[in-house]
């Protein structure tokens, strides 16, 4: 299994072995780097999966510069005895691999992917058209909410919809039941969509008008945080199911994201969560995060958002 996100469950038999490599992986000036490391599991068959560590943005390690870590193999004890393996210069604890390792491999393997969604960027702001990283956990409405979206714009916008998920093409075939184009990316046992796929979804889709280009990340609350997939903007999307305290327990993503949308408001008489508290949460990681609250099911708060969509298009347009 994943050691993050839990992402690439395997049965593991007795006496398989497992090595390391790395393979490209994005960052952005805005965005924390990431360190993908590949764990080959080999028993009966090959079975693989992969995990990825978060790095601290904006790091360029040397291996002269990374100190030694003679106890980096230990977690700081915190109060009550709970156990922290987030610290040293990789905040990420990985067995058998030492942090100037992990240090090391990030400066080889985010090249590939910062080339890629510069590539898409260019595309993207060529055609003038606004690109949006929808980014959530599992079921927190986001394709719901990106059905009710393209209903209302489709007759004045250009739209189209990129849907990741692991498996299925159900969510693409709710967006192509709106008659808005959308192609489905399946990625196995990964946890996040990268500018290689994005890459290749958008020519096959063939986009040249400009609009709007939805990209419906798999629900995942680590990973989609540190890869740039040459989009305008992350998009995080928060359902009041899921408690106040998100922002803190996951503040990468909320720190990735230019908005905060507070989704199912209309669930608010039946669950236990303080918006404002909420979004004192959101604004402790990232200060000049934005937040809508609306209901994609009843339509409230749904004109503040599509305003927020066709003032981010216009300043696209008026940069180009």
């Amino acid at each position: 299994m994943c050691n993050v996100c839990g992402c690439g469950e395997s049965q593991i038999e007795a006496h398989s072995h497992e090595h390391h490599h790395v393979t490209d992986a994005p960052s952005t000036t805005e965005t924390p780097q990431t360190v993908v490391i590949h764990h080959h599991y080999h028993h009966q068959g090959d079975v693989h999966h992969h995990v990825h560590y978060t790095l601290p943005a904006g790091m360029q390690p040397a291996m002269a510069d990374i100190p030694p870590h003679h106890n980096e193999h230990q977690p700081e004890q915190l109060t009550g005895g709970d156990l922290h393996y987030g610290k040293g210069e990789a905040q990420v604890h990985v067995s058998g691999v030492s942090q100037r390792q992990l240090l090391t491999l990030e400066m080889d393997i985010l090249g590939n992917n910062n080339h890629l969604a510069a590539h898409n960027r260019e595309h993207f702001i060529e055609n003038q058209q606004l690109v949006l990283n929808l980014v959530s956990s599992p079921g927190s409405g986001k394709t719901t909410l990106l059905t009710e979206t393209l209903m209302r714009l489709k007759d004045d916008y250009a739209c189209a919809v990129i849907e990741g998920d692991q498996q299925t093409s159900n969510d693409a075939d709710r967006i192509r039941a709106t008659t808005v184009p959308a192609i489905q990316v399946n990625t196995g046992k990964g946890c996040h969509l990268d500018a290689q796929m994005i890459h290749d979804a958008y020519h096959q889709l063939g986009l040249n008008d400009a609009g709007f280009l939805f990209i419906e990340n798999v629900g995942n609350l680590v990973c989609p945080a540190s890869f740039d997939l040459g989009e305008a903007a992350k998009v995080a999307i928060l359902s009041v199911t899921e408690g106040e305290d998100k922002p803190l327990k996951y503040p990468n993503m909320f720190a990735a994201a230019e908005l905060m949308i507070i989704n199912k408001i209309d669930l608010l008489p039946y669950v236990d969560i303080n918006i404002d508290d909420c979004i004192i949460n959101a604004k402790k990681v990232n200060p000049t995060i934005k937040v809508i609250k609306l209901s994609a099911k009843t339509g409230a708060g749904m004109d503040a958002w599509l305003n927020w969509l066709t003032e981010h298009l216009q300043q696209l347009s008026i940069k180009v």
